[in-house]
Parts: structure tokens; sequence; C-alpha cells
């Protein structure tokens, strides 16, 4: 919640100068609106939204999959989050909806920019359910209960006829793998496994017996930390862009950001009005 502020300070400094901000870029409509608008006046700015997943070994190797056209046009991308809940952060300050524009916006935006990346297409309508079941029912914070929800599922549809799918359970620290990402085009299936750091790839011709398993890693991490790595080639993808003659383009650019927390805030508003919610809806808010 306070990266609207500080941005809006950083864009209007004079001195010339490039931003790497965390995810979300925003947690409303209205503030990302002002960003983006504020960052059109200084267009010598690069800024970079921390959507770090894309950068995951696996991840990165499915997506020059999906982009090589091996899977042919992608119709189905589901991708599932079953792990830990929500981590202890500064005063509590991640428990609230208030703070966090919540857990759709702050946590999911990061698969709802995986699902536009990799149908190549902008959402158009969202349908959710979800709830707060487990995790922080017995927390108080200044006589208050934490109201976010640790479990959800997602259906994004695109406007190329493809749709994308969030399966999130907070609550399932018993899973071999943290993220599952399936990607079902009309020649073929790939998946991602995180942190199996696997990679598997088939097509309907070849059948089950004609899948291929590929480990996919990448020797430039030494680290692979909290995010597997991914951290870590973001920022050397954002100093590649900043040292490019005549300037770079960010990777993932204010658009990208802004579009992964509106699905989030339609999630969100989904799951308050038991309806899908048009994108249209949320982007007049």
């Amino acid at each position: 919640m306070t990266h609207f502020e500080i941005l809006m300070d950083i864009i209007s400094h004079p001195r010339p100068h490039h931003v790497l901000v965390e995810k979300p870029l925003c947690t409303t409509i209205q503030d990302c609106r002002k960003v983006v608008d504020a960052a059109k006046q200084r267009p010598e700015i690069l800024v970079h939204v921390g959507l770090e997943y894309r950068y995951m070994p696996p991840v990165a190797k499915l997506i020059e999959i999906v982009k090589s056209g091996t899977l042919g046009q992608v119709r189905m991308v589901a991708i599932r989050e079953h792990r830990f809940p929500f981590l202890v952060k500064v005063n509590n300050w991640n428990r609230f909806n208030v703070n966090s524009g919540g857990t759709l916006v702050e946590k999911c935006c990061h698969f709802f920019d995986l699902m536009r990346l990799i149908a190549a297409a902008n959402p158009v309508r969202v349908m959710a359910s979800g709830s707060m079941d487990v995790n922080h029912k017995d927390e108080i914070y200044d006589g208050k209960v934490p109201d976010i929800i640790d479990n959800a599922y997602v259906i994004v549809e695109f406007d190329n006829g493809s749709r994308g799918m969030l399966d999130l359970c907070m609550f399932a620290e018993g899973s071999k793998n943290e993220q599952e990402i399936s990607v079902v085009g009309d020649i073929g299936k790939g998946e991602a496994f995180v942190p199996e750091s696997v990679v598997r790839v088939g097509n309907r011709a070849a059948g089950r017996a004609g899948v291929m398993t590929i480990k996919a890693e990448d020797e430039r991490i030494k680290y692979d930390g909290l995010h597997h790595g991914s951290s870590y080639l973001e920022h050397l993808n954002f100093l590649s862009a900043v040292k490019a003659q005549g300037g770079g383009a960010p990777a993932v650019d204010l658009n990208d950001g802004f579009l992964s927390v509106a699905i989030g805030v339609a999630g969100q508003l989904s799951i308050e009005k038991g309806r899908f919610v048009t994108m249209e809806e949320v982007l007049s808010i």
C-alpha cells in the first residue's frame, strides 16, 4: 500500500533515473492508473514491475516452449499454487485487504501476469470463488481479525478465446511442488513444476509415450532463495535494459503490472458479488 506514494514521488523527481517496483504495482485500479499517467509524462524513465515469477527457470523454459509454437495455439493455462500460509511481515500489514488489496491482488498478480503472457491475450471477464477457511482466524491485531482469503479458484477468460484457471491453497504445506503450471494448445501440452525445476512437453500425435522431461536450470543462479533464483535474474534483466544504448524497454512494463492487478481486483470483486465480473466493469472504477 506504500507503493503508490513512493512511485509518484520518484516519477516526479526532476533528476533522470530508472525504477524497479515490486509487485503489485499498486493495490487499487485508481492508483495504478495515476502511476501509469504520471510515467507517460516522463518517457525517459524506465519503470520495470517486479513480477519475477516469469524468470523462475522452469517457468521461463515453459514460456520459451510456448513462444516457439511447439504447443500450437494456446487454449488453456492452468496454474496451481499449493503452499504455506502468508509469512509474518512488518506490522502484519499483509493480514488485511485494506493494506494488500486482497490475496488475489497482492499474491496472485504473479499468476495473472503469467496467464496473460502465455495466452498472448488480454482478459475479458473473471469468475472466482474463495474464502478464509483455515489460516489467521485465531489472530487479532489492534482488536481486528485478519480478512484475507487463504484459498480460491479463479477463472479468467481472454479476448482470443483462451482460458486461464488458478487453483490457490495457502494451507497445503504437504506438497512436493509449490507451483504447477499446465499449458495446453491445439497441438500439445507443456507443464512446469517449481521447485522441482522440471518441465514436461508432449504432443497429441505422440501421446503419453512421447512426453519429454526436461531439467530446467540456469547456470547464472548460484543461490536459489525463496523465489528460486528468479529475483536475481529479474535484476539482471532490469540492469540490461538500463544499460541499453538509447534506453531499453522493461521486460515487464506498467501495462503488465496494471492488468495483473486489475485481474486480481476483478477476482476479489467476483468473490464478493458471487458472479462473473467483466474487465470493462473493473477498469471503469
